[in-house]
């Protein structure tokens, strides 16, 4: 290696120091209170709707069940119409909340290659981003199914 391209610990530090002051400080308190507030926004709608499905007359495990989709309908659709994203901008992590932000990762998906066509576009890229979460939801279960048989 030639004296020219040799760097030396000064040189580093002033670096460092240079990098330091041009990067972006996170607002992490900010951060956090935001994802708090969307993400328990969320999850209060989704008590309100748990609710409102046993006073309509449902067990728990049904209620659960139309409440499950319900949240995933109402992710998907205002992802649809652009506003899922903006809340999602918003409040951070607490935007991705696991079942809306797994519709909301869904249609996102779709959306965005959708110009392509339906079965090139969203057919084939609509599990771009669920299908590993798929995938893995689907070999734990199976796994922990195996389990569950020959040690219980």
């Amino acid at each position: 290696m030639s004296d020219s391209m040799v760097i030396s610990e000064k040189q580093k530090r002033e670096y460092a120091e240079i990098v330091n002051q041009i990067k972006p400080k996170p607002r992490v308190w900010c951060n956090i209170f935001r994802a708090f507030i969307v993400g328990g926004l969320i999850c209060l709608l989704g008590q309100f709707i748990l609710s409102f499905f046993q006073n309509r007359g449902l067990n728990v495990n049904e209620a659960a069940a139309a409440t499950s989709a319900t949240l995933v309908f109402l992710a998907a659709f205002l992802t649809g119409v652009g506003v899922y994203d903006e809340v999602s901008r918003f409040g951070g992590a607490g935007g991705i909340v696991p079942i809306t932000g797994f519709a909301n990762s869904m249609v996102s998906s779709a959306l965005e290659y959708r110009a392509e066509g339906l079965v090139f576009g969203v057919g084939s890229r609509l599990f771009t981003i669920a299908g590993p979460v798929l995938v893995w939801g689907i070999v734990t279960a199976w796994a922990v199914g195996i389990f569950y048989y020959f040690f219980t």
